[in-house]
């Protein structure tokens, strides 16, 4: 006793088999369930009676299709309840839901199968790769969802990673040399930039040269490559942490201060260096240190997470390299999608633009970064009780990406 029911070029044509009461399944108006009760019409058009639901369907999935298209109007899905198995009602729910991802199309469909990450940023032009990713879609394009926490250091974003609260962090060296000799099962699975930390003085102070620091107060941030740069700058100027006052602040409050005479230089990255400058005007200049120490900024999981999740992670990087790609083919562009994430003025960020240099790669100059961030810790005394000269082929993970790109992995001793 069931009804044939068959669309054939755009129309339906119902049998005239006796009509089987129906029940309501679901409606997009919660008002049509209160319209249309058992065996009453669906639809006010003649010729579609909710008497004569259920059926057999020819022409294919297209007829499928065009039954999805008009759910998705408001017309309601009816079902035959009462002598219908329930592996038929199961089969051609499977079919409708098979109809909607179709009429819906192929990205809605695929919404559904990405993987959800939570991202530990630091909100500055130095994660552009990342701010690039998120802000065109890419990470979609990649199949990945990503949330993302914004900080105002790598250490707060490594930190965040270690204590459950983010999946995947960039962040310098300095964190991740911490991290290694605290023995926590850090993966450093990518670079993605460097760039050169600067020093600005005010000019009241009198600083020309490396060398006029001594007796100077200068603030820098704990944990972080401004610390290490700071200390290679001393060195480089025949001076000791004992020469100087150092002032332990975070790169917001650093402006602040130096605006009010507290400290008289600024150890720092862009665009905080930037940022004084226009502030404050004639009142700072920027110290020549050119060469000092380039800060890197990379990707860092958890490694039970990159065992768990390798294929996420190999995702991540992919979009990250199609973000440097379309970064290179689109630079202006570029510029302001960063500006705007990170919320600067595009005539700010454009000067300082070349400072950072934009590439995916695991190279023997990030081990050497590394390392000798790492022989700082040791002979400072900055570093966990026993610690020793980390393993960084332990440390770093190259797998995920020579899966992505082998030829953006280029280190000699792996």
């Amino acid at each position: 006793m069931s009804s044939a029911i068959s669309w054939s070029a755009g129309s339906r044509t119902i049998s005239s088999r006796p009509r089987m009461p129906c029940r309501l399944i679901a409606s997009r108006d919660s008002s049509a369930g209160r319209a249309y009760q058992m065996g009453r019409s669906a639809s006010d058009r003649p010729g579609e009676d909710a008497g004569d639901c259920g059926g057999t369907v020819q022409g294919g999935i297209r007829d499928h299709i065009g039954a999805a298209q008009g759910a998705a109007q408001g017309e309601i899905v009816m079902h035959r309840t009462n002598i219908r198995p329930i592996k038929a009602i199961a089969g051609r729910a499977m079919l409708c839901c098979l109809a909607v991802g179709l009429a819906i199309g192929p990205d809605c469909a695929s919404a559904a199968e990405l993987l959800k990450a939570r991202l530990a940023q630091n909100l500055g032009p130095i994660s552009g790769l990342a701010i690039v990713a998120k802000s065109k879609g890419i990470f979609e394009k990649n199949g990945l969802d990503i949330t993302v926490s914004n900080f105002t250091s790598g250490k707060q974003c490594l930190d965040t990673v270690i204590g459950g609260g983010a999946d995947i962090a960039t962040t310098a060296e300095a964190p991740v040399t911490a991290s290694a000799m605290a023995n926590q099962p850090i993966a450093f699975v990518a670079g993605m930039e460097y760039s050169d930390l600067k020093t600005v003085v005010a000019a009241k102070a009198g600083v020309k040269t490396k060398a006029d620091l001594r007796g100077k107060r200068i603030g820098f941030t704990a944990g972080t490559g401004s610390e290490v740069y700071t200390a290679t700058l001393l060195k480089s100027a025949g001076l000791t942490p004992k020469d100087v006052t150092l002032v332990n602040l975070r790169p917001q409050e650093m402006l602040p201060a130096l605006a009010a005479g507290s400290i008289d230089a600024i150890d720092t990255w862009e665009p905080h260096v930037a940022n004084a400058k226009k502030a404050l005007g004639e009142a700072v200049a920027e110290l020549d240190t050119t060469g000092t120490y380039s800060e890197t900024f990379n990707i860092v999981v958890m490694r039970p997470y990159l065992d768990t999740n390798p294929a996420l992670v190999e995702k991540f990087i992919a979009a990250l390299i199609d973000a440097e790609v379309w970064m290179k083919g689109h630079p202006d562009e570029a510029i302001t999608v960063v500006a705007d994430a990170v919320g600067m003025k595009r005539d700010d960020l454009a000067p300082i633009w070349a400072d950072y240099v934009y590439r995916v790669r695991l190279d023997d100059r990030l081990i050497e970064i590394l390392k000798t961030h790492s022989a700082w810790r040791l002979e400072s005394g900055n570093h966990p009780p026993g610690a020793a000269m980390p393993d960084f082929s332990k440390v770093v993970v190259t797998e995920p990406l020579k899966k992505v790109d082998p030829a953006r992995v280029s280190l000699s001793w792996k």
